[in-house]
C-alpha cells in the first residue's frame, strides 16, 4: 500500500485530553491548539455516524502530535480505544491516494478536508489515514508549526 509523501502526522486516542496535553507539555512538546465538542460526520464501517470530539494538535519537528477524545459513546473509529492510533499522511490528489491505497475505507468523512482511515493491521499502526492537502489543512499546519518553533513554554494550552 503506497502512502503519499512522508508521515505528517501521529495520533493518540485518550480518555482526558487535558491530562494528556499536560504530559507533553511535561516533554517540551507544544504549545497544544484545541477544538472542544467537535461533531465529526462521517461513514464507520458502511454506515452513518456521528461522533462528538476534542481534538488538540501540537508539533515536534516535523511531525504534527493529535490527541483525540471522543466524547459520545457513538461506534466510531475512535471508540474502545485509547493510546497510539494512527499515522497520517496528508494527498494533494485526494481520491487518487485512496485508490492506491488499495484497502476498504473503514471511517471516512470531510470536516472541512476529506479524511480516510484504513485498517492498519501488520503494520506500524493500528490506523492509516490519508487526508486531503487543502488550504485549510496547510493553514492550520502552518499555525502549529509556526507556534511550536517560536515557543518559549508560555501559554501552552491554545483554543482554535
Amino acid at each position: 500500500m503506497p502512502m503519499p509523501g512522508p508521515i505528517r502526522q501521529i495520533g493518540y486516542v485518550v480518555a482526558d485530553i487535558d491530562e494528556r496535553m499536560r504530559s507533553w507539555v511535561e516533554l517540551g512538546v507544544g504549545p497544544w491548539f484545541v477544538l472542544r465538542g467537535v461533531e465529526q460526520r462521517g461513514v464507520y464501517r458502511g454506515a452513518p455516524c456521528a461522533v462528538t470530539l476534542s481534538i488538540a494538535f501540537a508539533q515536534s519537528g516535523e511531525l504534527q502530535v493529535e490527541l483525540i477524545q471522543q466524547e459520545n459513546d457513538a461506534p466510531s473509529i475512535y471508540a474502545g480505544h485509547t493510546g497510539f492510533h494512527q499515522l497520517a499522511w496528508w494527498a494533494e490528489d485526494y481520491e487518487a491516494a485512496v485508490r492506491a491505497a488499495g484497502r476498504p475505507v473503514l471511517w471516512s468523512g470531510d470536516a472541512g478536508t476529506r479524511y480516510a482511515f484504513f485498517d492498519g493491521a501488520g503494520g506500524p499502526a493500528p490506523y492509516l489515514e490519508l487526508s486531503e492537502y487543502t488550504e485549510r489543512t496547510a493553514g492550520l499546519a502552518g499555525l502549529v508549526r509556526g507556534a511550536a518553533e517560536r515557543w518559549n513554554g508560555a501559554d501552552p494550552v491554545r483554543s482554535l
